[in-house]
């Protein structure tokens, strides 16, 4: 293998240990919005610098005790390049159920539905509210909770001491690798998890 051959394989190891090189070209990633369009949600765009995928559940009461910091999160970091997208992934949730949900927690409408758990797999989540955060390659850089309020089932904090979410949105936006990768969520198991 020539110099120059090998200039090229380190230099772009180096970029996918970052999660800045484009990945193998895999067949997109399609799940349904409330409008049942299909939509690739990390499908790559130049404005959007990372997407984060956030699973919510109508009728999780820790899920929804969290709607005003996902809100926060979704203000702060939507004018850096962050493309949020509340993912539903129970599949007895209808849109409808969905779009009151988004009504009265005030949430923007940018929501998908997964109730076969394409994106749940991908993003490797188990329980709502829980978090995943992908480059613009696509490449999955941190996945877990919001933050540490919530200690184990039963048990929380007055307030969060680590805000892990905006953390990692924040070390993506840098084009650092984000330490740690994963967390543990706590919350409502997501319902028939395959």
């Amino acid at each position: 293998m020539g110099r120059e051959c090998r200039r090229v394989m380190v230099a772009y190891l180096v970029m996918a240990t970052l999660g800045m090189a484009e990945p193998h070209a895999a067949a997109p990633l399609l799940v349904r919005d409330l409008e049942n369009r299909a939509v690739d949600p990390l499908q790559s765009d130049a404005a959007v610098t990372a997407t984060a995928l956030v699973f919510v559940s109508v009728d999780c009461p820790i899920s929804n005790r969290y709607a005003p910091d996902i809100r926060r999160l979704i203000d702060t970091f939507t004018e850096k390049g962050v493309r949020f997208w509340l993912v539903y992934p129970n599949p007895a949730e209808s849109a409808g159920a969905i779009r009151k949900h988004l009504a009265a927690y005030s949430y923007p409408n940018r929501a998908l539905r997964d109730p076969q758990h394409q994106l749940a797999r991908v993003a490797q989540i188990t329980v709502t509210p829980e978090a995943a955060v992908f480059t613009r390659a696509g490449a999955l850089a941190y996945h877990g909770r919001i933050d540490d309020r919530i200690v184990e089932l039963g048990r929380e904090r007055p307030t969060p001491t680590t805000h892990d979410l905006a953390q990692a949105l924040a070390t993506v936006l840098s084009g650092k690798p984000v330490s740690p990768a994963s967390t543990q969520a706590f919350g409502c198991f997501v319902a028939d998890f395959k």
